[in-house]
């Protein structure tokens, strides 16, 4: 099965020449902490991650973690898919550069659909002088900023509990920046997740009504001023491949690709 490019449906590419295995494991295992499942259990190196109630992708999914631990694919999915089946969700692989080549020709033999396409960015921060002041500080009312999130992200506020959930259930330390208006009120959101010497930047958005004006920009770097401060050495995040502004941002910002990884599940 080929994407509309003519390229397998399962193809990830990656704008460097080989990929750094170790960065990806490192990257792969503070953004499980800095977005934590319900649900976690392990089948030989595959990470299985779920949370019934819960749409998310990242925190619905089986994550390969080894490229040698191919054994019994078949059977090792079919096992995943009653568990996934059990929480009330579709069987989902999250393909990154760790996943074995077997299990990816096992799943383009069987014509799962390629889709969630994503990029991994990092910058050093090191190389940013932020000063020693914050012109922003990250707000403690973990409800107000899961209201500005939801609204700004057009999201269903049903699911206000299931997102409260999440950010306490961070293990890491936390801070929650919220950019509101007077007039029109919230305006920008952003979760910084410290972990150690990584900062990562989670639930990113800024109200369509106030894009192209700096704001994001503005957001940015008041995330990575508190990181920086916080101890930070280096920012990561995850962003959609097809989120072309976004991507122009964090370019902007300094970022750089680290690695994708993408979505496949079962034709139904």
């Amino acid at each position: 099965m080929t994407s509309k490019d003519g390229r397998p449906d399962g193809h990830v590419e990656t704008e460097a020449m080989a990929v750094n295995l170790p960065s990806v494991r490192r990257l792969e295992a503070v953004g499980f902490r800095a977005w934590p499942a319900s649900s976690v259990y392990y089948d030989g190196s595959w990470l299985v991650r779920l949370t019934a109630g819960h749409a998310s992708k990242r925190l619905n999914s089986v994550n390969p973690l080894d490229p040698s631990d191919y054994r019994d694919i078949a059977i090792r999915l079919d096992k995943a898919a009653r568990r996934f089946t059990e929480h009330g969700c579709v069987l989902t692989v999250r393909q990154t550069p760790l996943t074995p080549p077997q299990m990816i020709a096992h799943m383009d033999k069987s014509g799962w659909p390629a889709f969630g396409r994503s990029l991994v960015l990092a910058l050093d921060l090191a190389e940013r002088d932020f000063g020693d002041g914050m012109d922003h500080l990250p707000v403690k009312d973990v409800a107000r900023f899961a209201d500005a999130r939801l609204l700004i992200g057009k999201e269903d506020p049903e699911s206000k509990a299931a997102l409260i959930g999440i950010i306490n259930a961070i293990k890491p330390e936390t801070g929650l920046f919220l950019f509101e208006d007077r007039d029109i009120g919230p305006t920008a959101v952003s979760l910084v997740v410290h972990d150690n010497d990584l900062a990562g930047i989670m639930q990113f958005a800024v109200a369509e009504s106030v894009r192209r004006q700096g704001v994001g920009d503005a957001l940015l770097d008041a995330s990575l001023r508190w990181a920086r401060l916080r101890g930070a050495k280096k920012a990561w995040l995850q962003v959609e491949a097809d989120n072309e502004a976004a991507i122009a941002l964090y370019r902007k910002a300094g970022f750089t690709e680290v690695y994708r990884y993408v979505y496949r599940a079962p034709k139904v």
